[in-house]
């Protein structure tokens, strides 16, 4: 492992609490209203530690660092 090494170990962690991050920023990108009320809701009804939050945010800044695909031209009309 070098000086200016790229790889890291930021497991989360809780997964579960990554990958519903995940599906979360998923959901936002696409403007799924109904996925991301829904994520929203469990987040806000179940006891959540402080852990499990930054595992969720971790998910989420994981799939938000994707940048996303620009559409190709549609010239030939």
């Amino acid at each position: 492992m070098g000086l200016f090494s790229r790889k890291s170990n930021d497991t989360p962690a809780n997964p579960q609490m990554a990958e519903l991050g995940r599906e979360y920023a998923i959901a936002k990108r696409h403007n799924d209203r109904k996925t991301a009320g829904r994520i929203a809701r469990q987040l806000g009804t179940s006891d959540v530690s402080d852990s499990d939050r930054a595992s969720f945010q971790q998910g989420r800044d994981a799939y938000d660092a994707i940048p996303p695909i620009k559409p190709t031209r549609r010239k030939g009309r």
